[in-house]
């Protein structure tokens, strides 16, 4: 059987370092990822990304997930979950790696990397879901963010079509 990955690769028009800290601090990932968040940036730390920030606990988004490995400006990886409507899978953790590459002083390419995945019934919506997540949304964000600005979570851009025009 082979492992059900999800990978993405996008190039960011920011320096590694900036980019580094759009996926390493609060005050970055508000920038393209969640309008809130808690990041503790050491292993062990945490990595909650709250999509719904005035949500009840466990309702807000990414929440009791850490921080796996960090290699400064290299690679970041993290736990993650399910959201809160596929509550069976939302109680296991998948894992997420984050890969960095100098292109030039100006340029950046991300590649993402989600596994961990199991098989059938809310595995595959999940995997579903963040297959799209990830390659529609949060990854094109990115490159809007080093394009054109921070997200404005009043009004997000709404699709990967028009996100980075």
């Amino acid at each position: 059987m082979n492992e059900r990955i999800i990978s993405g690769t996008v190039i960011c028009d920011g320096a590694i370092q900036d980019v580094w800290q759009a996926w390493t601090t609060e005050n970055g990932a508000t920038t393209f990822f969640a309008p809130a968040c808690k990041i503790e940036p050491q292993i062990g730390g945490a990595y909650e990304m709250y999509f719904n920030p005035d949500g009840a606990p466990g309702q807000k988004g990414g929440e009791g997930l850490t921080i796996l490995a960090l290699q400064k400006h290299k690679m970041l990886s993290f736990t993650w979950n399910a959201p809160p409507h596929i509550p069976t899978v939302r109680g296991q953790f998948t894992s997420v790696i984050i890969r960095f590459d100098k292109l030039n002083l100006n340029q950046t390419r991300c590649t993402l990397f989600h596994s961990g995945w199991g098989d059938g019934g809310e595995w595959d919506e999940a995997f579903e879901y963040f297959s799209s997540a990830w390659l529609k949304v949060v990854l094109p964000r990115l490159v809007y963010r080093f394009k054109h600005g921070p997200i404005d979570w009043n009004n997000p851009p709404p699709d990967i079509d028009s996100i980075n025009r």
